[in-house]
């Protein structure tokens, strides 16, 4: 067995894993990272994401950031605990600091941090721009890394090299080392090239969820999490140790166990993100060739996630989506539709169904049925045009209309994990709560790895979540030789 000796040890290399490694090496730290995938992979599902932030400037986040937060950081919150939260931490009741809401320091604590963390990675040579989305209509502006998440791995990776970090590729954390009940100073693991291997330091958990472990998603989301899959191959890194290791220690858990970041994905496809945001144009039937949802309730950037949970909902936890002709005449249509799998096209109604494995009389009912129920009205594809149906429920509230102009296409849509919401609780300090509301000395937490979500995911706010938590976790985190002095 080998042993290692170091001030910090991060645990994933994504962008807050990163972002940790980066804060803590400029610091003169002596940092390992570890990283279960090969050199050429490496940056989990960080590496595959196109990074959106929500921000409308380079130095602001977007007008509705923390209240959208607030919003959804907790269902019911007690009263008192929500009271509590707005005092100083050293103030609160053992029950409100762990609690697994998210409470009101932590919102302010990322939002007053995102200005300085994106002038910190210009400065570590990631580029930034207001670039073209996959969203034809969005309530929000969306900052972008010009070369996605990949750049910004490349570029953190490459200075936490240039600075003496320590990689260890390959190789996956397997439980924490403690000193007592409540002080962490190290981990084992496990290296494919080395084998056994015990790191000493205080560790960072940036290794993400557990959206590729089926077993937890199983346990924790119940027979439904069968139809779902990781959004990208990054995500099937994510097996929820971090998770598991810290909880086993008596860390407090956090977030919405129950629940994930869902984006609609065609399941014929490999590649990553495969997405299909074109739905709110057209119908969206299950396999009893029934609607079941409001296609186009507002901006598809803002409801996305609610329709693709009706999905899940349905039998085999998929639907289609039905459209014609007239989707090619809206500006840039393809953008809204990532998947490298061809449309199914029919000449009519019923044969689109023989050929979707649909009952064909229910699909021509259901088609028939919406297209009488559409009005005249003033269509506006790139925005809410309010033109809905009449007199069928569910109601399509936006760009209701007729289906009547083929040859007619069809996607499949399935729900893809994106994220899971359920996490370890952490301070400001991104420090990892104990059950009885105390920090953990030498534990720190960031990323998918720390909750921040329940109900509904507030977009372009991950990757952001994961930078700064990082970054203040490798700025505040301390050897472990010095934690007891915390």
């Amino acid at each position: 067995m080998s042993t290692q000796e170091f001030d910090l040890v991060v645990v994933g290399c994504g962008v807050a894993g990163l972002a940790a490694a980066v804060a803590a090496a400029e610091r003169g730290l002596r940092v390992a990272v570890l990283e279960r995938s090969v050199r050429e992979e490496r940056g989990g599902q960080s590496r595959w994401t196109e990074a959106y932030l929500r921000m409308k400037s380079y130095t602001e986040v977007t007008d509705d950031f923390e209240a959208f937060l607030a919003e959804n950081s907790g269902f019911y919150p007690d009263p008192d605990f929500l009271k509590e939260s707005f005092s100083e931490r050293a103030s609160w009741s053992a029950q409100a600091r762990s609690q697994g809401g998210i409470d009101a320091g932590i919102i302010s604590a990322f939002a007053e941090n995102v200005p300085t963390t994106i002038a910190w990675l210009q400065g570590n040579g990631v580029r930034f721009d207001f670039l073209p989305t996959q969203f034809l209509t969005s309530t929000q502006p969306r900052l972008l890394p010009v070369g996605g998440g990949e750049a910004i791995v490349e570029a953190l990776a490459g200075r936490a090299e240039a600075m003496g970090a320590t990689f260890f590729y390959e190789t996956s954390a397997r439980a924490l080392c403690t000193e007592g009940a409540n002080r962490v100073t190290g981990l084992r693991a496990w290296s494919r090239q080395i084998g056994d291997l015990t790191l000493q330091g205080a560790v960072v958990l940036a290794c993400g969820g557990f959206q590729g472990n089926q077993e937890m998603l199983a346990r924790y989301m119940g027979r439904k999490a069968a139809f779902i899959r990781p959004v990208c191959k990054g995500g099937y890194y994510n097996r929820g140790e971090g998770i598991q290791m810290a909880l086993a220690i008596g860390a407090a858990g956090a977030g919405d166990y129950s629940s994930f970041h869902a984006e609609p994905v065609d399941p014929r496809s490999g590649i990553s993100e495969p997405s299909i945001f074109i739905f709110p144009y057209g119908l969206l039937v299950n396999t009893k060739g029934q609607r079941f949802t409001d296609e186009a309730p507002g901006t598809v950037d803002a409801w996305y996630e609610r329709v693709t949970r009706r999905i899940l909902e349905q039998p085999e936890g998929i639907a289609w989506v039905v459209l014609d002709q007239k989707v090619k005449d809206i500006p840039n249509y393809r953008l809204g539709i990532r998947t490298d799998q061809p449309p199914i096209e029919a000449a009519s109604i019923a044969e689109l169904a023989r050929r979707l494995d649909l009952p064909v009389a229910a699909l021509e009912e259901t088609v028939n049925g919406y297209n009488a129920a559409c009005c005249p009205g003033d269509y506006q594809p790139l925005q809410l045009d309010g033109l809905r149906t009449n007199g069928i429920e569910p109601a399509k509230s936006n760009w209701a209309l007729p289906l009547d102009t083929g040859p007619y296409l069809a996607y499949p849509i399935i729900a893809s994990n994106v994220f899971t919401f359920g996490g370890l609780k952490v301070d400001e300090q991104a420090r990892v709560i104990n059950a009885d509301g105390d920090a953990i000395y030498g534990l720190y937490a960031a990323g998918e790895t720390a909750a921040l979500y329940f109900g509904n995911y507030c977009g372009g706010t991950s990757v952001l979540r994961g930078l700064v938590f990082g970054r203040i976790a490798g700025n505040g985190a301390q050897p472990s030789s010095a934690s007891a002095a915390i």
